[in-house]
């Protein structure tokens, strides 16, 4: 665990460009101040994992800086002599720009396992053209996680594009979808681009995906399929060009099993699936969250909770998860008059 050298973006990021450098301190104390190694502390530690297999490991870790914590993608790959045995290792860091472990006025906000757990895979995937399905109960943010999945990619520069598939007709779903040429039926006096065409180069997220009808998910396979779709009333054949990010609070595999969900389809879009978390899986959040959400919320009052504030919020069930919890600190923030929210401000039962 002993540091034998350090390059300057190591230095400067953890605060050593001009104090003594880090070089023979223990990477633990650095990164996360223990007085002992990760892996003796309850945190996986990327060189145990590297010592077991002789290989690159590789574990999303929160490490201090001077700057606060924050969320990094850590990667320990061994160096080995002319005989094979290890002698040393590289780590390579990189942090996370798509969650945070403070508040801050937009993206993700955590520090609990499970939220980790979740953030972990999406940084593996994020870099890669793979579908992706995310996985959750409504109000659990799977929305942010599609964004921060869209912003960690290559195509983040082009459009993040969100398709609400709750209550799609036919006829809705394809002029929606795919666009429709002048004079497809009455009332197209002109041509309108379609969805897909206004995410090309970017990002097509499917919300609630496992509310589409039966009848109209093989239009999406047949688009999923060939690449390829057509405008209503269209003849020409037009490429699509876009990453596919699916979410769902529905049990995919049991509707497939009911024959309600194309199995066909569930395997296009399933190929990473990312479960994301309800609050009841993330209580350690709460606090933080409520924070963020506050800020976010009333970004010029700056309000506080009352520690008896805190701990009715995180004795709260929370069916809703994070939408019911920004529900509650809405009203809570119309009912302070000062800049502390009372226990007598949250509506809970």
């Amino acid at each position: 665990y002993t540091i034998l050298g350090a390059n300057r973006a190591y230095r400067q990021h953890y605060g050593y460009d001009k104090a003594a450098g880090p070089v023979g301190r223990k990477c633990f104390q650095i990164s996360h101040r223990y007085d002992k190694p990760c892996d003796q502390s309850g945190e996986q530690c990327p060189m145990s994992m590297a010592r077991q297999t002789g290989g690159v490991a590789r574990l999303l870790h929160i490490h201090y800086t001077p700057k606060g914590q924050e969320h990094v993608d850590v990667e320990l790959r061994p160096i080995t002599d002319e005989s094979g045995e290890i002698v040393a290792y590289v780590e390579r860091i990189r942090t996370l720009r798509t969650a945070s472990v403070g508040p801050t006025g937009q993206g993700l906000v955590g520090s609990s396992r499970a939220f980790n757990q979740a953030l972990s895979d999406l940084s593996r995937v994020a870099p890669t053209d793979l579908p992706v399905l995310l996985q959750g109960e409504s109000g659990t943010g799977k929305e942010l996680f599609a964004r921060a999945v869209h912003d960690a990619s290559e195509r983040k520069l082009n459009p993040f594009v969100v398709v609400d598939c709750t209550g799609l007709s036919d006829t809705l779903f394809e002029s929606e979808l795919f666009g429709y040429e002048k004079g497809a039926f009455t009332g197209a006096t002109q041509r309108k681009q379609g969805l897909v065409e206004s995410a090309s180069g970017g990002t097509l997220f499917l919300d609630e995906v496992g509310d589409i009808p039966l009848n109209l998910q093989v239009k999406l396979l047949r688009l999923l399929e060939t690449g390829t779709y057509r405008r209503v009333g269209g003849v020409e054949p037009l490429r699509a060009d876009f990453r596919l990010v699916a979410a769902t609070h529905r049990n995919l595999k049991k509707m497939v099993e009911l024959e309600t969900f194309r199995k066909d389809l569930y395997y296009r879009i399933s190929t990473f699936p990312i479960h994301v978390p309800s609050l009841a899986e993330r209580r350690e959040d709460i606090l933080l969250l409520s924070s963020a959400l506050l800020d976010r919320i009333s970004p010029k009052r700056k309000l506080k909770l009352h520690p008896d504030t805190i701990t009715k919020l995180q004795e709260c069930p929370y069916p809703g998860n994070i939408r019911e919890l920004r529900n509650i600190l809405e009203r809570a923030s119309l009912m302070t008059d000062g800049d502390t929210v009372m226990p007598g401000h949250l509506a809970i039962d």
